[in-house]
């Protein structure tokens, strides 16, 4: 039996309307593909017209893109006007500070065992390069005295090392004590070069101890004995070097300048130059008012400029760096000459160790202090480089000591330390490279000198003493994310002086 519901059939009324829904042509719903074509190819004014509704509907429609076609207006303007060549300048100078803080982060902050050992590492370089090159200036001595002068630097540098090793082992407290014991012994020692017959004269300056068979410099005992003897008295002066009697005496006068009357009274200006930087470095980190420093660096210009107008040799090399007097029957350029040649020759890689032509007796005194020549020479651009390097790691090494300590002792010693050994450096290689006139100051680490050798290891030796002690405490008090000292100490009000 069939359960399907039958069929109802449609009434008449349903079927008409059915009929006109489908035929009826002015619907637009039933509007065909071929009718919508042909209405979008009639010209506009061939279109019905639209209805009120319908064209209140297409401008609600256009309005939001015409407001936005006039929000880009500006924004073209601004760009013409050059707003995005500011925001690119704005960015670089973001990035360009960015990268400058980075580096003196490196610089400031580093791990206390890393710090250690780029002292430590970069002193034992630099001293197995200068035995390496006093070994090879002086090979081509005629009377086979090559392996005797190497082998008396090379006892030399072992005594330094020896001494540096006791001064990293010593108690620290002793260091302030031992500092003013070679302020004291520096200055009877100094006395006897000036006043005695045991001063010995060598290159238009007594500056020479000879006693029997050994032959010493004081004035480089003086350099560490002002240097250690300065930052205890600066250190335990405090806030008290507001005030200038305070950080004039006992420090300045009589100390740094019984020192300095000394040396001069010998006739060595380079030292002189020497000892003025490091007494200028301790009073900057004191924090001495910059007034103060302009006055005595116009004073120190003053005396400088008269002690080369009255002595005639000294006024003879400045006149020699200008090029003035060359020709004269002494012949003061040929010294400077035979270096830049020796520096010329040897091009990026060299001409090759012990290679060098311009040490046969072309250059004078050059295993001294125009052996910065050889090296250019022999090992080229590069080699130069490799001992530029290395005094700028030796400098990153003790300022981060500095940085990282609370004691103001320590502090002091360590920038002291970097003025003496790099400043030292920065005047001996500008002298041999034309920057500066010949003043007479070796390079430290690596020109020949067995006094001036051991007392540098020696002041490496307190500032590894200073490392050595941030090592055992552990990583540094200020951490690897730690803001900078100037914006740490920026809430600080200044001293006034």
């Amino acid at each position: 039996m069939d359960k399907r519901r039958p069929r109802v059939p449609a009434s008449p009324e349903q079927r008409r309307s059915q009929l006109r829904a489908v035929e009826d042509p002015t619907d637009p719903a039933q509007e065909r593909p071929a009718q919508r074509r042909a209405s979008q190819d009639r010209p506009a004014r061939d279109r019905p017209a639209q209805e009120p509704e319908a064209r209140d509907a297409q401008a609600r429609e256009s309005e939001p893109r015409e407001a936005q076609a006039r929000g880009s207006e500006p924004r073209e303007v601004e760009d013409s006007d050059g707003a995005a060549g500011r925001r690119w300048k704005a960015e670089r100078t973001s990035s360009r500070q960015n990268r400058v803080q980075r580096f003196w982060s490196f610089l400031e902050i580093g791990n206390p065992y890393t710090t250690f050992w780029l002292v430590l590492g970069s002193t034992l370089a630099l001293s197995v390069i200068g035995l390496t090159f006093v070994l090879s200036s002086t090979s081509v001595d005629p009377t086979g005295g090559a392996f005797t002068t190497v082998s008396r630097q090379a006892t030399w540098a072992a005594i330094g090392l020896a001494g540096m090793f006791v001064m990293m082992i010593l108690p620290t407290r002793w260091l302030r004590a031992i500092g003013w014991f070679l302020m004291l012994l520096s200055a009877v020692l100094l006395a006897l070069v000036a006043f005695t017959p045991l001063g010995y004269t060598g290159g238009g300056s007594t500056n020479w101890l000879r006693i029997g068979p050994v032959q010493g410099q004081p004035s480089e005992v003086a350099k560490l004995g002002l240097v250690m003897w300065g930052a205890a008295v600066l250190a335990k002066k405090g806030r008290l070097l507001s005030q200038f009697v305070h950080w004039v005496t006992p420090f300045v006068a009589p100390g740094a300048l019984s020192v300095l009357v000394l040396v001069l009274a010998g006739g060595d200006l380079g030292t002189s130059l020497i000892i003025i930087l490091i007494v200028g470095t301790l009073l900057f980190a004191a924090g001495v008012a910059m007034r103060y420093f302009v006055i005595a660096a116009s004073l120190a210009a003053v005396m400088v400029a008269l002690l080369m107008l009255v002595t005639p040799y000294r006024m003879m090399r400045v006149w020699a760096w200008l090029g003035v007097n060359c020709d004269h029957p002494t012949d003061p350029c040929h010294q400077m000459q035979q270096g830049y040649y020796a520096l010329a020759s040897g091009g990026f890689w060299g001409v090759g160790l012990g290679q060098s032509r311009q040490k046969w007796d072309y250059i004078p005194e050059v295993h001294n202090d125009f052996i910065f020549t050889i090296i250019g020479e022999e090992l080229g651009l590069l080699g130069t480089f490799t001992v530029l390097g290395l005094f700028a790691v030796l400098a990153v090494g003790m300022f981060r000591v500095a940085y990282n300590t609370e004691d103001q002792f320590t502090r002091l010693v360590c920038l002291g330390v970097i003025a003496w050994i790099n400043g030292q450096a920065f005047i001996n290689i500008g002298m041999v490279t034309g920057l500066l006139p010949v003043v007479g100051v070796p390079l430290p680490f690596i020109s020949y000198g067995g006094s001036a050798l051991t007392v540098t290891l020696i002041a490496v030796g307190v500032v590894l003493n200073f490392a050595r002690r941030q090592r055992q405490q552990g990583p540094s008090r200020r951490g690897r994310n730690a803001p900078s000292k100037a914006a740490a100490t920026a809430h600080r009000k200044p001293i006034s002086v």
